[in-house]
């Protein structure tokens, strides 16, 4: 049952170019967001769709594969897990970040 602790798997596609960002060591980071979509009936019958935004970030060696064959639109799916960071802005405010460490990727469609 561990492996199924702090999972997430979901298909989207990417809202933006992924972000890298190149570290002094030679490492390399990923960022980018993607919604994902749902819909439901409301009260009335009526179809309501609404998308979800995910913060993701990628490291190690998938860098490579986000950098060179991602792009804005591109439908995708990710596994990973879900961490929590938080920062002082410019004045002091204490921010909250929930992001998504993607270990696996792969690339579904072309661009939408």
């Amino acid at each position: 049952m561990n492996a199924l602790r702090n999972k997430v798997q979901l298909i989207g596609r990417l809202g933006q170019d992924p972000e890298i960002i190149n570290f002094e060591d030679g490492n390399k980071l990923a960022k980018f967001s993607m919604a994902t979509d749902d819909s439901y009936k409301d009260k009335k019958g009526q179809k309501v769709e609404r998308a979800y935004w995910h913060n993701v970030v990628v490291r190690g060696g998938l860098v490579n594969v986000v950098e060179n064959y991602v792009i804005k639109g591109q439908e995708i799916a990710i596994e990973g897990k879900l961490t929590n960071r938080s920062y002082e802005d410019k004045e002091g405010t204490t921010k909250y970040v929930t992001e998504i460490q993607c270990n696996e990727l792969l690339l579904l469609g072309s661009k939408a």
